[in-house]
């Protein structure tokens, strides 16, 4: 009989030490939401084509200590993220990129002059710096740069400003003035935009 009951624990702790080594939320943690990145301007042009979208431009260069930065504290926001890839078509493109760009039918090609891309330059208006952040809203109207890194509850203000329709109601300075930042606060971040806009 004890040899019985002995044998009975020994099955029964082997099978719950197997069941706990299959459970992959012990082993593993889920990976990080992580922004919808596009690197490929045909590909964002395709995107616009099947489902248009306001567009955000991340213009960057590898050797950006600043854009390095804006990648490590401000793109991994969770609220920050999700808001982008609810609401835009981001897309991460190097400004010294020596490739032509088709664009809307015009070809832009690397300009030694300013080291630079010709697409990246007329979305910066020639003011480069980096990183710079360029909005567009649906069918890439009003090409809108913003330069310089911005924190969490400065690019939450662009983001919404944006992302919301704002722009069509308010100037950015009334905006920017009264807006109550939402994100570093612990709240969630909308899951779309303003309905019907």
């Amino acid at each position: 009989m004890k040899r019985l009951l002995l044998f009975a624990m020994v099955v029964l702790g082997l099978h719950h030490n197997a069941g706990a080594k299959e459970d992959p939320k012990a082993a593993t943690a889920a990976p990080a939401e992580e922004i919808h990145w596009i690197t490929s301007i045909d590909e964002l042009q395709m995107k616009m084509q099947q489902q248009p979208k306001k567009v955000l431009i991340d213009m960057y260069t590898d050797w950006c200590g600043w854009c390095k930065k804006m990648d490590a504290d401000t793109y991994t926001n969770p609220a920050l993220i999700k808001y982008i890839n609810n609401n835009f078509y981001a897309v991460r493109f190097d400004a010294e990129r020596k490739d032509t760009i088709h664009f809307q039918g015009k070809d832009y090609y690397f300009a030694p002059q300013y080291k630079a891309n010709g697409f990246a330059i007329e979305l910066m208006k020639g003011q480069m710096s980096y990183p710079h952040t360029i909005f567009m809203v649906e069918n890439f109207q009003s090409p809108t740069p913003i330069p310089g890194y911005h924190t969490v509850k400065e690019m939450e203000t662009f983001l919404t400003y944006f992302g919301d329709n704002m722009y069509r109601r308010r100037s950015w300075d009334e905006y920017s003035k009264t807006y109550v930042t939402r994100w570093d606060a612990g709240q969630p971040a909308p899951s779309t935009a303003v309905p019907g806009h």
